[in-house]
Protein backbone atom coordinates (compact mmCIF):
# COMPACT_ATOMS: atom_id res chain seq x y z
CA UNK A 1 0.00 0.00 0.00
CA UNK A 2 1.66 3.14 -0.99
CA UNK A 3 0.35 4.66 2.92
CA UNK A 4 3.02 2.30 3.93
CA UNK A 5 5.09 4.33 2.06
CA UNK A 6 4.48 7.56 3.19
CA UNK A 7 4.55 6.03 7.42
CA UNK A 8 6.89 7.60 9.66
CA UNK A 9 6.80 4.57 11.47
CA UNK A 10 10.09 2.66 9.89
CA UNK A 11 11.94 6.10 11.16
CA UNK A 12 10.77 6.24 14.43
CA UNK A 13 11.39 2.17 15.02
CA UNK A 14 14.99 3.04 13.18
CA UNK A 15 15.36 5.83 15.85
CA UNK A 16 14.30 3.67 18.86
CA UNK A 17 16.81 0.73 17.59
CA UNK A 18 19.24 2.91 17.07
CA UNK A 19 19.31 4.51 20.54
CA UNK A 20 18.51 0.76 22.33
CA UNK A 21 21.93 -0.72 20.61
CA UNK A 22 23.76 2.46 21.86
CA UNK A 23 22.96 2.80 25.41
CA UNK A 24 20.58 0.85 28.76
CA UNK A 25 17.12 0.49 27.72
CA UNK A 26 16.19 3.65 31.15
CA UNK A 27 18.74 5.45 29.41
CA UNK A 28 17.14 5.35 25.79
CA UNK A 29 13.94 5.99 26.81
CA UNK A 30 14.76 8.99 28.68
CA UNK A 31 16.44 10.49 25.78
CA UNK A 32 13.46 9.30 23.47
CA UNK A 33 11.42 11.33 25.57
CA UNK A 34 13.72 14.52 25.88
CA UNK A 35 13.91 14.35 21.88
CA UNK A 36 10.14 13.75 21.47
CA UNK A 37 9.78 17.16 24.42
CA UNK A 38 12.63 19.58 21.80
CA UNK A 39 10.80 18.54 18.80
CA UNK A 40 7.60 19.72 20.42
CA UNK A 41 8.95 22.85 21.78
CA UNK A 42 10.05 23.29 18.09
CA UNK A 43 7.01 22.54 16.71
CA UNK A 44 4.63 24.74 18.69
CA UNK A 45 7.49 27.65 18.43
CA UNK A 46 7.22 27.85 14.93
CA UNK A 47 3.24 26.54 14.80
CA UNK A 48 2.52 29.53 17.27
CA UNK A 49 4.49 32.30 14.97
CA UNK A 50 2.73 30.89 11.69
CA UNK A 51 -0.90 31.11 12.79
CA UNK A 52 -0.11 34.52 14.01
CA UNK A 53 1.60 36.07 10.84
CA UNK A 54 -1.48 33.87 9.09
CA UNK A 55 -4.46 35.59 10.79
CA UNK A 56 -3.43 38.80 10.22
CA UNK A 57 -3.36 37.66 6.74
CA UNK A 58 -6.54 36.56 6.79
CA UNK A 59 -7.79 39.50 8.44
CA UNK A 60 -6.58 41.51 5.99
CA UNK A 61 -7.68 39.56 3.40
CA UNK A 62 -11.56 40.11 4.43
CA UNK A 63 -11.33 43.91 5.24
CA UNK A 64 -9.51 44.56 2.02
CA UNK A 65 -5.73 45.61 3.09
CA UNK A 66 -2.59 43.82 2.22
CA UNK A 67 -1.29 43.25 6.09
CA UNK A 68 2.13 42.85 7.30
CA UNK A 69 4.33 43.49 4.30
CA UNK A 70 7.47 44.99 6.02
CA UNK A 71 9.26 42.77 7.60
CA UNK A 72 10.81 40.29 5.31
CA UNK A 73 9.08 38.96 1.83
CA UNK A 74 5.41 39.37 2.40
CA UNK A 75 6.16 40.37 6.09
CA UNK A 76 6.53 36.90 6.66
CA UNK A 77 9.35 38.11 9.42
CA UNK A 78 7.03 40.36 11.17
CA UNK A 79 6.10 37.64 14.00
CA UNK A 80 9.34 37.11 14.77
CA UNK A 81 10.16 40.75 14.84
CA UNK A 82 7.04 41.07 17.71
CA UNK A 83 8.55 37.70 19.51
CA UNK A 84 11.56 38.83 19.77
CA UNK A 85 10.10 42.14 21.36
CA UNK A 86 7.56 40.27 23.82
CA UNK A 87 10.75 38.00 25.26
CA UNK A 88 12.69 40.90 25.79
CA UNK A 89 10.07 43.42 27.43
CA UNK A 90 10.40 44.09 31.04
CA UNK A 91 8.42 41.85 33.17
CA UNK A 92 6.45 44.47 35.25
CA UNK A 93 5.87 43.39 39.07
CA UNK A 94 2.13 43.69 39.74
CA UNK A 95 1.58 45.33 43.50
CA UNK A 96 -0.63 42.74 45.90
CA UNK A 97 -0.30 40.50 43.49
CA UNK A 98 -0.25 36.70 44.58
CA UNK A 99 3.35 36.42 43.06
CA UNK A 100 3.52 32.43 43.40
CA UNK A 101 0.09 31.79 41.21
CA UNK A 102 0.80 35.48 38.84
CA UNK A 103 3.19 33.53 37.78
CA UNK A 104 2.21 29.66 37.63
CA UNK A 105 -0.80 30.74 35.71
CA UNK A 106 0.55 31.01 32.34
CA UNK A 107 2.33 27.67 32.56
CA UNK A 108 -0.52 25.96 32.98
CA UNK A 109 -2.59 27.37 30.42
CA UNK A 110 0.98 26.74 27.81
CA UNK A 111 1.30 22.91 29.68
CA UNK A 112 -2.09 21.87 28.96
CA UNK A 113 -1.69 22.65 25.58
CA UNK A 114 1.25 20.52 25.31
CA UNK A 115 -0.61 17.80 26.96
CA UNK A 116 -3.23 17.56 24.88
CA UNK A 117 -1.55 17.91 21.60
CA UNK A 118 0.94 14.80 22.51
CA UNK A 119 -2.34 12.74 21.58
CA UNK A 120 -2.84 14.21 17.66
CA UNK A 121 -1.68 11.64 14.98
CA UNK A 122 -0.03 14.23 12.61
CA UNK A 123 0.69 11.42 10.35
CA UNK A 124 0.86 7.25 9.76
CA UNK A 125 3.25 6.36 12.57
CA UNK A 126 3.50 9.43 14.15
CA UNK A 127 1.80 10.13 17.15
CA UNK A 128 3.50 11.14 20.91
CA UNK A 129 1.20 9.07 22.69
CA UNK A 130 -1.67 6.23 21.28
CA UNK A 131 -4.25 6.01 24.15
CA UNK A 132 -7.33 3.52 23.72
CA UNK A 133 -8.83 6.32 26.03
CA UNK A 134 -7.72 9.31 23.80
CA UNK A 135 -11.02 11.13 23.19
CA UNK A 136 -11.46 11.11 26.81
CA UNK A 137 -7.94 11.65 27.60
CA UNK A 138 -8.05 14.79 25.29
CA UNK A 139 -11.54 16.33 26.91
CA UNK A 140 -10.09 15.42 30.38
CA UNK A 141 -6.67 17.68 29.98
CA UNK A 142 -7.76 20.40 27.56
CA UNK A 143 -10.53 21.69 30.36
CA UNK A 144 -7.32 21.80 32.85
CA UNK A 145 -6.26 25.01 30.98
CA UNK A 146 -9.45 27.05 32.13
CA UNK A 147 -7.53 26.39 35.93
CA UNK A 148 -4.64 28.58 34.75
CA UNK A 149 -7.39 31.52 33.42
CA UNK A 150 -8.92 31.64 36.88
CA UNK A 151 -5.87 31.92 38.61
CA UNK A 152 -4.44 34.51 36.12
CA UNK A 153 -7.67 36.76 37.17
CA UNK A 154 -7.87 36.04 40.78
CA UNK A 155 -3.99 36.66 41.15
CA UNK A 156 -3.47 39.16 39.33
CA UNK A 157 -5.69 41.86 42.10
CA UNK A 158 -7.58 43.26 39.17
CA UNK A 159 -10.96 43.61 38.47
CA UNK A 160 -10.70 43.84 34.93
CA UNK A 161 -9.12 40.24 35.23
CA UNK A 162 -10.85 39.01 37.65
CA UNK A 163 -14.14 39.35 35.84
CA UNK A 164 -12.26 37.84 32.17
CA UNK A 165 -11.49 35.04 34.31
CA UNK A 166 -14.83 34.39 35.53
CA UNK A 167 -16.56 35.00 32.15
CA UNK A 168 -13.91 32.64 31.11
CA UNK A 169 -14.76 29.98 33.74
CA UNK A 170 -18.75 30.05 32.91
CA UNK A 171 -17.77 30.00 29.10
CA UNK A 172 -15.72 26.61 29.29
CA UNK A 173 -17.99 24.80 31.88
CA UNK A 174 -21.00 25.56 29.69
CA UNK A 175 -19.02 25.09 26.06
CA UNK A 176 -17.42 22.10 27.36
CA UNK A 177 -20.55 19.92 27.82
CA UNK A 178 -21.47 20.07 23.90
CA UNK A 179 -17.88 20.00 22.70
CA UNK A 180 -18.16 16.62 24.18
CA UNK A 181 -21.26 15.07 23.16
CA UNK A 182 -20.34 16.35 19.93
CA UNK A 183 -17.31 14.29 19.89
CA UNK A 184 -19.11 11.49 21.29
CA UNK A 185 -21.04 10.78 17.88
CA UNK A 186 -18.17 9.83 16.44
CA UNK A 187 -17.39 7.76 19.63
CA UNK A 188 -20.49 5.68 19.03
CA UNK A 189 -19.97 5.60 15.06
CA UNK A 190 -16.03 4.38 15.05
CA UNK A 191 -16.77 2.21 18.59
CA UNK A 192 -13.65 2.90 19.70
CA UNK A 193 -12.02 6.53 22.03
CA UNK A 194 -8.31 5.79 20.26
CA UNK A 195 -7.58 8.39 17.81
CA UNK A 196 -5.34 5.95 15.54
CA UNK A 197 -8.54 3.66 15.33
CA UNK A 198 -11.01 6.70 14.44
CA UNK A 199 -8.23 7.40 11.85
CA UNK A 200 -8.36 3.98 10.49
CA UNK A 201 -12.23 2.98 10.65
CA UNK A 202 -12.17 5.92 7.87
CA UNK A 203 -10.05 4.11 5.32
CA UNK A 204 -13.65 3.59 3.13
CA UNK A 205 -14.63 6.90 3.86
CA UNK A 206 -14.47 9.90 6.64
CA UNK A 207 -17.17 10.72 9.35
CA UNK A 208 -18.48 13.43 7.80
CA UNK A 209 -20.13 11.54 4.95
CA UNK A 210 -20.67 8.26 6.45
CA UNK A 211 -22.54 9.41 9.74
CA UNK A 212 -24.90 10.92 7.53
CA UNK A 213 -26.79 14.06 8.96
CA UNK A 214 -26.31 13.36 12.54
CA UNK A 215 -22.46 13.92 11.92
CA UNK A 216 -23.01 17.43 9.92
CA UNK A 217 -24.71 18.66 13.27
CA UNK A 218 -21.97 17.30 15.57
CA UNK A 219 -19.48 18.99 13.38
CA UNK A 220 -20.86 22.40 13.54
CA UNK A 221 -22.01 21.82 17.02
CA UNK A 222 -17.66 21.37 17.64
CA UNK A 223 -17.28 24.01 15.44
CA UNK A 224 -19.20 26.43 17.20
CA UNK A 225 -18.81 25.08 20.86
CA UNK A 226 -14.64 24.54 20.56
CA UNK A 227 -14.19 28.50 19.41
CA UNK A 228 -16.30 29.39 22.40
CA UNK A 229 -14.49 27.31 24.40
CA UNK A 230 -11.08 28.70 23.22
CA UNK A 231 -12.16 32.05 23.70
CA UNK A 232 -12.24 32.94 19.96
CA UNK A 233 -14.38 35.95 18.25
CA UNK A 234 -17.08 36.49 17.99
CA UNK A 235 -17.05 34.54 21.71
CA UNK A 236 -14.17 36.22 22.92
CA UNK A 237 -16.06 37.97 26.30
CA UNK A 238 -13.48 37.08 28.30
CA UNK A 239 -11.33 39.61 27.03
CA UNK A 240 -13.04 41.90 25.45
CA UNK A 241 -10.99 44.40 25.10
CA UNK A 242 -13.73 47.52 25.26
CA UNK A 243 -14.80 46.48 28.55
CA UNK A 244 -12.02 44.72 30.20
CA UNK A 245 -8.89 46.12 28.38
CA UNK A 246 -7.41 42.35 28.13
CA UNK A 247 -9.39 40.59 30.11
CA UNK A 248 -7.95 37.96 32.39
CA UNK A 249 -4.17 38.90 31.18
CA UNK A 250 -4.32 42.50 31.52
CA UNK A 251 -1.44 42.68 33.58
CA UNK A 252 0.69 40.43 32.00
CA UNK A 253 3.49 41.52 30.09
CA UNK A 254 6.80 40.10 28.33
CA UNK A 255 7.13 36.60 27.81
CA UNK A 256 4.03 35.44 30.70
CA UNK A 257 1.37 37.50 28.18
CA UNK A 258 3.39 35.64 25.13
CA UNK A 259 2.78 32.56 26.97
CA UNK A 260 -1.18 33.33 27.24
CA UNK A 261 -1.02 35.17 23.34
CA UNK A 262 0.80 31.64 21.99
CA UNK A 263 -1.65 29.39 23.55
CA UNK A 264 -4.55 30.68 21.96
CA UNK A 265 -3.31 30.07 19.09
CA UNK A 266 -2.31 27.03 19.60
CA UNK A 267 -5.76 25.65 21.38
CA UNK A 268 -7.15 26.69 17.82
CA UNK A 269 -4.90 24.47 15.98
CA UNK A 270 -6.09 21.92 18.39
CA UNK A 271 -9.46 22.18 18.13
CA UNK A 272 -9.06 22.13 13.94
CA UNK A 273 -6.73 18.98 14.72
CA UNK A 274 -9.38 17.37 16.35
CA UNK A 275 -12.24 17.71 14.06
CA UNK A 276 -10.17 16.96 11.02
CA UNK A 277 -9.44 13.63 12.84
CA UNK A 278 -12.62 12.87 13.80
CA UNK A 279 -14.84 13.84 11.46
CA UNK A 280 -12.61 14.25 8.19
CA UNK A 281 -10.34 11.32 8.97
CA UNK A 282 -7.26 13.05 10.47
CA UNK A 283 -4.00 11.81 7.98
CA UNK A 284 -6.54 9.18 5.59
CA UNK A 285 -6.66 10.06 2.23
CA UNK A 286 -9.99 10.44 0.83
CA UNK A 287 -11.49 7.35 0.04
CA UNK A 288 -14.83 6.48 -1.68
CA UNK A 289 -16.29 2.60 -0.92
CA UNK A 290 -14.61 0.43 -4.12
CA UNK A 291 -13.52 3.07 -6.46
CA UNK A 292 -10.08 1.48 -6.49
CA UNK A 293 -8.63 3.95 -9.10
CA UNK A 294 -9.06 6.97 -7.41
CA UNK A 295 -8.49 5.43 -4.02
CA UNK A 296 -4.86 4.75 -5.17
CA UNK A 297 -4.61 8.41 -6.83
CA UNK A 298 -5.44 9.78 -3.21
CA UNK A 299 -2.89 7.28 -1.72
CA UNK A 300 0.04 9.58 -3.53
CA UNK A 301 -0.29 12.25 -1.31
CA UNK A 302 1.28 12.06 1.82
CA UNK A 303 -0.37 11.25 4.86
CA UNK A 304 1.08 14.62 6.63
CA UNK A 305 0.03 16.95 4.14
CA UNK A 306 -3.94 15.62 4.21
CA UNK A 307 -3.73 16.13 8.06
CA UNK A 308 -2.36 19.64 7.86
CA UNK A 309 -4.22 20.32 4.63
CA UNK A 310 -7.73 19.52 6.71
CA UNK A 311 -6.23 21.30 10.25
CA UNK A 312 -5.83 24.32 8.21
CA UNK A 313 -9.07 24.47 6.41
CA UNK A 314 -10.73 24.30 9.48
CA UNK A 315 -8.10 26.96 11.46
CA UNK A 316 -9.39 29.34 8.56
CA UNK A 317 -12.98 28.93 9.12
CA UNK A 318 -12.69 29.66 12.48
CA UNK A 319 -10.72 32.97 11.85
CA UNK A 320 -13.11 33.17 9.63
CA UNK A 321 -16.03 33.78 12.39
CA UNK A 322 -13.98 36.01 13.95
CA UNK A 323 -13.90 38.42 11.05
CA UNK A 324 -17.34 38.15 10.26
CA UNK A 325 -19.59 37.88 13.01
CA UNK A 326 -19.80 40.93 16.17
CA UNK A 327 -18.81 39.77 19.84
CA UNK A 328 -22.17 38.14 21.28
CA UNK A 329 -23.14 39.68 24.94
CA UNK A 330 -22.29 37.05 27.60
CA UNK A 331 -26.17 36.69 28.24
CA UNK A 332 -26.31 36.02 23.92
CA UNK A 333 -23.39 33.71 24.85
CA UNK A 334 -24.50 31.37 27.36
CA UNK A 335 -28.19 31.21 25.89
CA UNK A 336 -26.69 29.82 22.98
CA UNK A 337 -25.13 27.03 24.85
CA UNK A 338 -27.97 26.14 26.84
CA UNK A 339 -31.24 26.63 24.89
CA UNK A 340 -29.91 25.94 21.77
CA UNK A 341 -26.27 24.10 21.62
CA UNK A 342 -27.29 21.26 24.51
CA UNK A 343 -30.40 20.18 23.90
CA UNK A 344 -29.73 19.89 19.86
CA UNK A 345 -26.62 18.02 20.95
CA UNK A 346 -28.34 15.35 23.26
CA UNK A 347 -31.38 15.14 20.71
CA UNK A 348 -27.95 13.96 18.24
CA UNK A 349 -26.95 11.78 20.34
CA UNK A 350 -29.61 9.82 21.31
CA UNK A 351 -30.32 9.82 16.88
CA UNK A 352 -26.56 8.70 16.02
CA UNK A 353 -27.03 5.91 18.71
CA UNK A 354 -30.34 4.86 17.03
CA UNK A 355 -29.13 4.85 13.38
CA UNK A 356 -25.84 2.97 14.80
CA UNK A 357 -28.07 0.33 16.56
CA UNK A 358 -29.81 -0.54 13.11
CA UNK A 359 -27.13 0.02 11.10
CA UNK A 360 -28.14 2.81 9.03
CA UNK A 361 -24.55 4.55 8.01
CA UNK A 362 -22.12 3.92 5.72
CA UNK A 363 -19.71 0.86 6.84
Amino acid sequence: MLLDIFSFSTLTESIDKGLHSWMSPGWAVLTELVLVGLVFLLFYALLGLFLVYLERKVCAVMQNRIGPNRVGKWGIFQTVADFIKLITKELVHIKNADPFLFNLAPFIVIITSFLVMAALPFAKGLQAIDLNIGIFYIISVSSLGVVGILIAGWSSNSKYSLIGAMRSGAQVVSYELSVGLSLLVVVVLAGTMQLSAIVESQANGWWIFKGHLPAWIAFVIFLVASTAEINRGPFDLAEAESELTAGFHTEYSGIKFAFFFLAEYINMFIVAAIAATLFFGGWMPLHIGHWEAFNRIMDFIPSILWFFGKTFFIIYLIMWFKWTFPRLRIDQLLSLEWKYLLPLSLANIVIIAFVVLMGWYFH
